[in-house]
């Protein structure tokens, strides 16, 4: 509430703080003697008691009423003491009255105060003074005013002067806080432009603003303390006055709080805009060094890596040092871009991640394309010395056809003549390139990377086989001269072979067959004699098994728990939160995967079931059978671990982990527990195994303990190939539209193509691609194998996409000549023949199998169709191969 409120009462001083205290520290509150106090409205009355007593901010003060009614009645003294009982909002100390001084009115007014004593104490305590005198013995002298007789000096206009300054100050402090709020307010809205030069005039803009509102706080600030201080009003000034000075000081601490928190707004805000001209400098000079190594790459890739003839080769390697000087200037200037990048970031950037990203894109670009640079050089290089030795190959051939052309037959009919020819030959083999004399083996091994088919020697070794006949002859005809007779021995005729039908093709097969037979009936008889000798302990080593089986399932169940309550369940620990970096926290799924599911089968389910089976042992295989779809969760869990395992690498050494195992006392860490899983799917399927190997042949329950043992291969195999399929990258499309991976695995791959500007088939001839291959129920996918190296590298290896066959359009050739691991994978009618080695003709057998059953199952899907409509596409059809849309064999 202001001064103004009070409709101007405060200046006709209806009521007023003297600055007078009384007994207790009570603040005084003086009403002077007013002829017009009845015609005061009571809200007028009210609002000015309520400014009064709302100018001490003392908790829980007390106020004294001195009512000067000297020249008044009994009836007005009433009436106020009723108007302020009413009105007064104060703790009310007391109210002292002083009576009106004639005979009369004195007189009316002690039996009227008699009368009514009571009915005022009930509302406040009322003493009715006789005169100035008796008011001191309630306050002190210095307390009162001279009207009081005492020695207090007080002015009302300087207090209301004071009073005004005051509360315009508090108003001046509350329009500067609104104008910092809505300065605080515009500097947060402000939409940040994309330009640098509007970011630097934004920049002066709001610092221009921020001085300008910081010199209007300390002028205002300045101007009331120096009229404070101009009153001369020190400690021991009045009481008053001494509050208003505390007011000021309390306003202006709380200005100077505002102040101070706009100061560390406006900082921050500075540091954020000042921070953001930095980043967008750096994203543009980002950018243009971007497209400035996009077109060195695009250079790059246009310089040929073959060259038909020297020529061509040295002038292409020229254009590879122009470009290379070209981007050793461009890299350096990365490396000054990617230096200042992490500047920005060790100074705290707000957008440290995106900078760091930057730099790394920077240094990925810089290194591809250095690495793209060399690998070519290397290459151009390789294939430059190969043609200068083919130069000189061909050079000495020349001379060498030269040589021969010189030689007159005539010559040669003397012993003589041929001998000195064999002399210019020897001489002349003498400085035989060593391209020729390494041999063909020895140059495909040293130059296996840039020799094509083009490259060749033929004419060269058409050379070399003339003047090697030319040597036979002349070497006969040094030669000749009388030989002695030598006597030779006769050596027997050798008996004609045997054909027995017994070694022949025809009948080997046949032969081996009857042995093996006899063979095997004899094995089976020794087999049945040893089960029935052994039995007894093959049943003991069968229960054995058994016990191993259930026990370790028990002794996993209870790792699997500790793993989940000593370390999952410990991350929601708030004890052992400072312990644990935060981003681990959200990626706890990542580093346990789905364990928790794991463990609720094996602990709900499956270990119930394995303990049933402890009296009837022969239920273990369809315990198995029953819940094999149960362990697909197993799938999902490997699929999972190259990602847990990458975390853990990074997080493996945090104080959290440390902690949880020294509490669970395992001498081993978490990464040996989350490794579990995998090792118990892998244990299942030995100790079936086992039990099958101590089971009778005919005994109840084998055939499920096979199929058992055959469904936890197939798991672990169908595990294998996911983890493979999750590592390929590149691919266009949802593998899952594919099917189910089948098979998968790596093999050397020659590629023909029956059309098309290169002569694919040639290169059959030389080194094969290596090729990881995906079999999936509708698609066979060729990837290329990539494996990162060096420390901190991640292991898993991953497979870019290179081509894909859908099973429609495949055929296969299950044989071909010269290799029994090689068939053919052939697509589009022979459109595209791959001719595939597999590591091993097992491995061959396999793959084959599976490729056959796709096919033969297309063609079943196809019996169906119209005999007519089929008959019409098979048209073509031969007894080697079956070419149609869904199977082709051959």
């Amino acid at each position: 509430m202001s001064m103004k409120e009070v409709d101007g009462y405060i200046e006709k001083q209806v009521a007023y703080l003297s600055g007078g205290r009384g007994e207790d520290s009570s603040v005084i509150v003086t009403l002077p003697e007013y002829s017009a106090f009845s015609d005061i409205p009571e809200e007028s009355l009210a609002k000015v008691l309520t400014y009064l007593t709302l100018i001490p901010r003392q908790p829980g003060v007390k106020f004294i009423i001195i009512l000067d009614r000297r020249l008044d009645t009994w009836t007005s003294i009433k009436t106020a003491l009723a108007r302020i009982a009413a009105s007064f909002p104060g703790n009310l100390h007391l109210v002292l009255v002083l009576r009106p001084t004639s005979f009369f009115q004195r007189t009316v007014t002690d039996l009227g105060f008699r009368f009514s004593q009571e009915d005022f104490m009930l509302k406040m305590p009322v003493v009715m003074l006789s005169s100035v005198t008796d008011l001191l013995r309630y306050v002190d002298e210095n307390q009162l005013t001279s009207e009081f007789g005492g020695t207090l000096d007080y002015c009302h206009s300087d207090w209301i002067v004071l009073r005004t300054a005051i509360e315009s100050y508090a108003v001046t402090v509350k329009d500067i806080a609104q104008m910092l709020q809505a300065f605080g307010t515009e500097l947060a809205e402000t939409k940040l432009p994309d330009e640098g030069t509007a970011i630097v005039r934004l920049l002066s803009t709001h610092t221009d603003k921020y001085r300008t509102l910081k010199v209007y706080l300390s002028k205002e600030g300045r101007h009331l303390l120096a009229s404070l201080e101009a009153s001369g009003r020190e400690e021991d000034s009045l009481w008053d006055v001494r509050l208003d000075w505390e007011t000021v000081q309390r306003l202006l601490a709380q200005l100077r709080g505002m102040e101070s928190a706009f100061d560390g707004f406006f900082e921050k805000h500075h540091v954020k805009l000042q921070q953001y001209l930095q980043l967008l400098r750096y994203e543009h000079r980002f950018q243009e060094m971007e497209l400035s190594l996009e077109r060195l790459a695009s250079q790059e890739r246009e310089v040929s890596l073959s060259g038909e003839t020297l020529t061509q080769t040295e002038q292409t390697l020229r254009e590879l040092d122009s470009l290379e000087a070209h981007a050793q200037e461009e890299i350096g200037r990365a490396q000054i871009i990617i230096l200042h990048g992490h500047q920005l970031a060790a100074s705290h950037h707000y957008a440290m991640a995106l900078i760091m990203q930057r730099c790394n894109e920077l240094r990925h670009r810089c290194d591809t394309l250095s690495n793209a640079l060399r690998v070519k050089r290397t290459h151009l290089s390789q294939a430059h010395r190969l043609l200068l030795r083919l130069c000189q190959a061909q050079s000495w051939c020349d001379d060498g056809a030269y040589l021969l052309a010189q030689q007159l037959v005539g010559k040669f009919q003397s012993k003589e003549g041929a001998q000195a020819a064999l002399k210019d030959i020897d001489r002349f083999l003498e400085g035989t390139p060593s391209l020729l004399s390494s041999g063909h083996d020895l140059l495909a091994m040293e130059f296996e990377s840039v020799l094509t088919p083009e490259i060749q020697v033929q004419h060269q070794a058409m050379v070399q086989e003339m003047i090697h006949n030319r040597q036979v002859c002349l070497r006969k005809l040094a030669d000749k001269h009388v030989r002695p007779i030598q006597l030779v021995a006769p050596r027997a005729e050798s008996p004609p072979r045997s054909k027995s039908p017994l070694f022949s093709p025809k009948h080997g097969k046949r032969r081996q067959w009857s042995i093996h037979t006899h063979t095997h009936n004899h094995t089976h008889i020794q087999s049945h004699l040893m089960i029935q000798y052994i039995s007894p302990l093959a049943l003991c080593l069968h229960s054995h098994v058994m016990r191993e089986l259930i026990e370790t399932e028990r002794v996993y169940v209870e790792e699997l728990l500790s793993v989940l309550l000593g370390y999952r369940g410990e991350m929601e620990n708030p004890a052992l939160a400072g312990l644990l970096p935060p981003i681990l926290r959200s990626k706890r799924n990542v580093l346990f995967g789905n364990m928790p599911e794991i463990y609720n089968f094996h602990s709900r389910v499956f270990l119930h079931d394995l303990e049933g089976c402890l009296e009837t042992p022969e239920g273990v295989g369809a315990c198995f059978l029953e819940r094999k779809e149960n362990f697909q969760v197993y799938e999902c869990y490997c699929q999972n671990k190259p990602r847990s395992e990458s975390l853990w690498r990074q997080f493996s050494h945090c104080a959290f982990f440390q902690e949880c195992q020294k509490k669970l006392e395992h001498k081993l860490g978490l990464d040996s527990y989350l490794l579990k899983p995998v090792q118990r799917l892998t244990k299942y399927q030995l100790l079936l195994k086992e039990l099958l190997k101590y089971s009778a042949g005919g005994c109840e329950g084998t055939s499920e303990l096979q199929a058992a043992l055959a469904a936890m291969l197939h798991l672990l195999k169908s595990v294998n190939d996911s983890m493979h399929q999750i590592a390929i990258t590149g691919y266009q499309g949802e593998l899952c539209d594919l099917g189910r991976v089948l098979m998968q695995g790596s093999f050397s791959v020659w590629i023909s193509h029956k059309k098309g500007p290169t002569r694919m088939k040639e290169l059959t001839r030389f080194k094969p691609t290596q090729r990881h291959l995906f079999l999936y129920e509708r698609a066979l996918l060729f990837c290329k194998r990539r494996e990162e190296h060096g420390e901190g590298a991640d292991k898993t290896p991953s497979y870019s996409f290179k081509h894909c066959l859908k099973m429609s359009a495949v055929g296969i050739t299950e044989n071909v000549k010269g290799d029994v691991k090689k068939f053919e994978i052939w697509y589009s009618g022979r459109e595209e023949v791959y001719v595939v080695q597999a590591p091993t003709v097992e491995v061959k057998t396999a793959w084959l199998g599976e490729l056959r059953r796709i096919l033969t199952n297309q063609q079943k899907l196809l019996k169906g169709l119209d005999v007519t409509h089929i008959t019409q596409q098979r048209t073509g059809f031969n007894s080697d191969q079956i070419n149609s849309p869904s199977l082709h064999l051959t």
